[in-house]
């Protein structure tokens, strides 16, 4: 990761490139406006490393295209993400100094990256901006605590709770376009790809969801999704 902070240092200096605004972005106009003028944006190919745990964290992210997981590699090899992020989202928020997980592009993407002591700094002046800094950090120990919930329901319970809230974060209520592979599902919800797939079928069975092709889910009967999610 020398090459890349250091790619990151030299951009981070730089006036950063003219951007649109994206949808579905749960940052206020304030607060996204403000990290937007603070940070740069640089491309990731698609498997590339953004950072890896216990690495300084000394920026944040924010989602500008593509999709981002985050990953622990366990003692016995098995891979844990720890999260997906699409556009529009912030990672990088850590407690400490270091990363407790690494990050990589799922396809190619493009990340914003903000300088964490600027941000901090500013937050200090500006209590907008404080007060999101706070909501962000709020947001993901919740989405932790949602995480470990999920890891301790059935197969069934976990992948129809995925599906509801790949479905939320969507633009399409009723169909979910994965970036993900099976793979990555599964080393979200600590199942096997195995046990995805055989799911994935079950669940399409029993009408409460179509598969027209393996990275789109149409949800049939959200309510019996909803039920098992319970």
């Amino acid at each position: 990761m020398i090459t890349q902070n250091a790619q990151i240092n030299r951009i981070s200096s730089r006036q950063p490139e003219s951007r649109t605004s994206r949808p579905n972005a749960p940052l206020s106009s304030i607060f996204s406006n403000s990290i937007e003028l603070m940070g740069a944006p640089m491309p990731f190919a698609r498997n590339a490393e953004i950072y890896g745990e216990n690495e300084p964290a000394e920026y944040l992210y924010k989602v500008l295209s593509g999709t981002v997981r985050t990953y622990k590699v366990l003692n016995d090899g098995r891979r844990q993400i720890g999260a997906f992020y699409l556009p529009g989202d912030v990672f990088g928020l850590e407690i400490g100094d270091e990363h407790s997980f690494s990050a990589e592009a799922i396809v190619d993407c493009k990340v914003l990256v903000i300088k964490r002591s600027s941000l901090v700094a500013l937050a200090a002046r500006d209590n907008e901006v404080a007060r999101q800094l706070w909501a962000m950090t709020a947001g993901e120990l919740q989405r932790a605590q949602d995480h470990i919930m999920l890891l301790i329901k059935t197969a069934q319970e976990r992948v129809a709770g995925f599906l509801l809230e790949m479905a939320k974060r969507s633009a399409a209520a009723t169909e979910v376009d994965l970036p993900m592979s099976r793979q990555d599902i599964a080393d979200y919800l600590g199942l096997t790809i195995e046990t995805v797939s055989r799911t994935l079928t079950q669940l399409e069975n029993s009408a409460a969801i179509a598969v027209p092709t393996s990275r789109r889910i149409v949800l049939r009967n959200r309510a019996a999704l909803t039920r098992l999610n319970a």
